[in-house]
């Protein structure tokens, strides 16, 4: 999930939203975009249904860092706002290119627009500018989305999941338990630390150490007990071992490619990778002594993420220490996948049809499990 500044777009007819790979049946459904405007990225998905899920045709993902110096003034800044804007601009040529307005566009806004007092004007802005509409969307929509875009990495004989959606301004945690022949959301919190708001709060001293990265592991831990929950059911499944992480970000991913020794991010390798929790702070370990300038030179980090990547080790080691599990899977993928497969469900729906004398009801048909 590392972003890329500059040309990000990549022809991708691999399927994703955790779908098994298959070749493409022979007719083309109509296409669908989802567009993510976050803390610190700006990324955008166009697919079209598969019998899968759905396949990727065009994405585009960078580095704008629209939060930064959020958490002191409380108010975008302009130029980070220019950056967004930019992208923003990219983002609905594509789409224009595609064919693609009006209901099959799902665009939204999490952290930094919810949090900032200009955040509205932004929005303004960019729906006059571009003439996308993006949608504010609230931490427990943030939370379910990026569930629904990870189901399919869920391991089909765990008990518990605890999904954790590493974000720049929010991070969002999601506890599931088997239920059925699914999973059903028992909790979920949204902390207010993100890479971005947890590096400006502990600036990387020089020369950086131990004691430094433990300050950020205390603050997220901090935020987590404050926000968390108390389930003696699901603490036992996890102190059983029969419960597994999923981790979703561009940070968790990032230590995934540095684990593999990774000379350039691939996905494939990466979406869907098994790590232990000691395999994660080897990886957060080598990283800090890699120092800024090291983590740079990393094909998988890069200078836009060389400052970011350590406060989501932090994060992720904060969640495995308040609840220890031996599995983490990478997921390369999260809350956009959650908008398409969300779009393309609801088009699939039955329509209501009329009762005679007034009134409607829904066509039968079996529902999901709640997620």
């Amino acid at each position: 999930m590392p972003d890329t500044a500059g040309a990000s777009l990549r022809r991708d007819d691999r399927s994703r939203g955790g779908a098994p790979r298959s070749r493409p049946s022979g007719r083309d459904g109509p296409l669908y975009g989802a567009l993510d405007l976050g803390t610190n990225n700006c990324r955008l998905l166009i697919a079209r249904p598969s019998r899968e899920g759905f396949r990727v045709v065009d994405s585009f993902s960078r580095i704008v860092r629209l939060g930064e110096g959020l958490s002191r003034t409380g108010r975008l800044d302009p130029a980070a706002m220019d950056r967004a804007y930019e992208a923003l601009a990219q983002c609905a040529e594509r789409l224009a290119r595609r064919g693609l307005t009006g209901a099959r566009i799902s665009a939204v806004a999490t952290q930094a627009c919810r949090a900032a007092d200009n955040g509205t004007a932004f929005i303004e802005r960019v729906r006059k500018g571009t003439g996308l509409n993006l949608r504010v969307i609230d931490p427990k929509e943030e939370a379910r989305l990026a569930v629904q875009g990870c189901l399919n990495l869920f391991d089909p004989r765990t008990e518990a999941v605890l999904v954790i959606d590493v974000g720049g301004g929010s991070t969002e945690m999601s506890w599931l338990k088997r239920e059925g022949g699914g999973f059903r959301t028992v909790a979920w919190m949204s902390a207010p630390l993100g890479v971005v708001t947890l590096a400006e709060r502990h600036p990387e001293p020089d020369p950086s150490g131990p004691d430094w990265y433990e300050a950020m592991v205390a603050d997220m831990a901090a935020a987590v007990r404050a926000g968390g929950i108390d389930d003696a059911d699901m603490r036992g499944l996890f102190d059983d071992g029969r419960a597994h992480l999923v981790g979703t970000s561009g940070a968790i991913t990032s230590l995934a490619g540095i684990h593999l020794g990774l000379r350039r991010y691939q996905r494939d390798l990466v979406d869907g990778l098994w790590m232990t929790s000691g395999q994660c702070r080897d990886a957060a370990d080598r990283l800090m002594a890699l120092g800024p300038k090291g983590r740079a030179a990393e094909p998988c980090i890069g200078p836009d993420r060389a400052d970011l990547v350590l406060a989501g080790a932090a994060i992720l080691e904060a969640v495995q220490r308040l609840w220890p599990c031996e599995r983490v899977r990478v997921a390369d993928r999260g809350l956009r996948e959650g908008l398409l497969l969300q779009r393309m469900k609801q088009d699939r729906r039955p329509k209501r049809r009329r009762r005679r004398g007034g009134g409607s009801r829904q066509a039968d048909g079996a529902g999901a499990p709640e997620t």
